[in-house]
C-alpha cells in the first residue's frame, strides 16, 4: 500500500507533505498547489461530513474545511439544530458562505417515530438542501415514500457496518428500499461497509445506481475492530473505489468522514484531500 501511496504522491501536483505537516496554509495557497484539470474524467465532489467535526464549534469545522480546499459540507445538527430558527438558519449558510462552503445535504438523522421523519423532511426543507442522510426505522419507509414524493427530496439511508442492527451494508439497504420511489436510495459509508467485511469496490458497482451520497474513510483492518486511519494506510483499495465511482457515473458528493483524530484532525483531513487529488490526478 505504501508504494501505491509514493506513486500517487509523485503523480500529484499536491504538497502533500508539506500540507499534512503546516496545517496554516491559506485557502488560495491550497488550491494553487493542485494541477489544474482541463479534462476531469469525473462528475463527483469531493465533500466533508460534518462528523468528523463533532468536537468543534461551526467557525472552526468552516476554517478547517476551507483551509483544505473543500467546498461542501454534509450538515450535522451540532452545527445547526433541527429546531433553528430562520435567523440561525441564515447566520449559518452567511458563515458557510463567507468560508466559501455549501451546505449540500443534513445528517445523518435518525428516525425512530412519525413524529421524527416529519422533522427531519421540514428541517431539510427550512435549510434548503435536496438531500437527507437518514436512518429511518423499517416500518417508517412507507412513509418516508410518501414524503419523498410530496418534498420531492431525496433519502440516503446511511450504512453503520457491525454492531448496525438496521443497516450495516449498502446491500442490506437496496433490498429494504428497493421497492421504494427511487428518491430512497444509498449513502455509503464505504469505511463501515469493509470493517463488515464486503467490498466496498464490489458494492459501488452492484448498487451504484442508487448511491446518492459517500462517506468516505479508511479503515486499519476489514473487522469490527476496524478503526479510522488516514485515506490510503488502511485496507481499502482507494484507486479501484474511485475508478469505480466514476464508471457507475455517480454524480453525488464523495465526502470524508474523517474519526482517528477527533480533537485535532486537520492534518488527517489534509493528507486525506492530498491522497484523494492524487488518485484524481492519476486517473
Amino acid at each position: 500500500m505504501e508504494n501505491n501511496r509514493r506513486d500517487f504522491f509523485k503523480k500529484s501536483g499536491w504538497k502533500i507533505t508539506a500540507l499534512a505537516a503546516t496545517p496554516y496554509l491559506l485557502p488560495s495557497q491550497i488550491a494553487s498547489s493542485k494541477k489544474p484539470s482541463q479534462n476531469r474524467k469525473i462528475s463527483y465532489e469531493l465533500g466533508m461530513a460534518g462528523y468528523t467535526f463533532v468536537k468543534f464549534p461551526l467557525n472552526d469545522a468552516l476554517e478547517m474545511t476551507q483551509r483544505v480546499g473543500i467546498n461542501y459540507l454534509c450538515i450535522k445538527d451540532f452545527h445547526l439544530p433541527m429546531d433553528s430558527s430562520d435567523k440561525q438558519i441564515a447566520d449559518f449558510h452567511a458563515k458557510c458562505e463567507k468560508h466559501n462552503i455549501k451546505g449540500y445535504a443534513v445528517g445523518p438523522i435518525y428516525m425512530k417515530s412519525e413524529e421524527e421523519v416529519n422533522k427531519a423532511f421540514d428541517y431539510a426543507q427550512k435549510v434548503g438542501v435536496q438531500l437527507i442522510i437518514g436512518v429511518p426505522n423499517y416500518d417508517l419507509l412507507p412513509l418516508v415514500d410518501e414524503k419523498v414524493k410530496e418534498y420531492g427530496f431525496q433519502v440516503a439511508i446511511h450504512n453503520h457496518g457491525p454492531g448496525d442492527d438496521l443497516y450495516p451494508t449498502p446491500e442490506v439497504i437496496y433490498e429494504k428500499v428497493k421497492k421504494f420511489d427511487r428518491r430512497i436510495g444509498i449513502c455509503h459509508d464505504v469505511g463501515h461497509t469493509r470493517r463488515y467485511g464486503k467490498d466496498p469496490v464490489a458494492m459501488t458497482m452492484a448498487y451504484g445506481d442508487r448511491i446518492y451520497d459517500m462517506h468516505i474513510k479508511d479503515v486499519t483492518e476489514p473487522t469490527a475492530k476496524g478503526r479510522s486511519c488516514e485515506m490510503g494506510r488502511g485496507v481499502i483499495d482507494f484507486p479501484s473505489l474511485f475508478a469505480a465511482i466514476a464508471k457507475t457515473g455517480y454524480a453525488g458528493k464523495c465526502s470524508i468522514e474523517f474519526e482517528k483524530d477527533n480533537t485535532d484532525p486537520l492534518a488527517g483531513i489534509a493528507e486525506c484531500v492530498g491522497y484523494y487529488n492524487a488518485i484524481e490526478d492519476s486517473m
